[in-house]
């Protein structure tokens, strides 16, 4: 093996070697960075009259996610008891009559609910062709569209949301016929971790 072609190996060898401990340390520093974030964060979250590290000697750090978890299923578990339903159903009533609060409540409310609905969650998973055909990317079909739009259009079209990666929080709004949909056999959960890793695990 000539000198040049050693030197080209070398350069391979220690080229491939930086590109994986990148590959290696970008997800590791990602979380560490978002970790950081939240503790941080959370301090100001946390009211001060219940956060402990007010009355510890020392900090605690991440204790406010701690009891900011506790805090979110605690009221998980009231919304679930009959005091609870009662409560919450109260209160939903009075926010769907504030003009303006009523129309983004209820659109949150039923993009969580369908998203959370066990049942479906095998279903609104779907492959499609964007931005142009022979392009394929995953989606969310969230409902059925039956107003004005269907008419318009004069087919079946499925309300689908395709996030963006990996920030899933948003994305695009698509209404897809439904004929050009392919339904995937997967979990809600199954896709989202998908789509969050840019596609660096599978869909099973």
């Amino acid at each position: 093996m000539s000198k040049q072609n050693i030197k080209k190996s070398l350069f391979s060898s220690i080229r491939n070697n930086f590109i994986a401990g990148i590959v290696v340390l970008i997800p590791i520093g990602i979380t560490l960075y978002l970790t950081l974030f939240i503790i941080r964060i959370s301090g100001k979250i946390i009211p001060k009259e219940i956060n402990p590290n007010n009355y510890l000697p020392f900090n605690i750090p991440g204790v406010e996610i701690i009891i900011a978890l506790i805090v979110i299923t605690l009221i998980g578990w009231l919304s679930l008891s009959f005091l609870g339903k009662k409560f919450f159903e109260f209160f939903n009533n009075i926010l769907k009559k504030i003009p303006i609060l009523r129309t983004i409540y209820s659109a949150i409310g039923q993009m969580t609910e369908t998203f959370t609905k066990s049942d479906s969650g095998q279903k609104s998973v779907v492959l499609l062709e964007y931005p142009r055909k022979g392009i394929w990317a995953v989606g969310f079909a969230t409902k059925e569209n039956e107003g004005i739009i269907k008419n318009k259009v004069g087919e079946d079209i499925t309300n689908v949301f395709v996030p963006t990666t990996p920030n899933p929080t948003s994305g695009f709004l698509l209404m897809v016929p439904k004929k050009e949909l392919i339904y995937l056999d997967v979990s809600f959960e199954q896709a989202s971790k998908f789509i969050v890793s840019a596609g660096t695990t599978n869909i099973n």
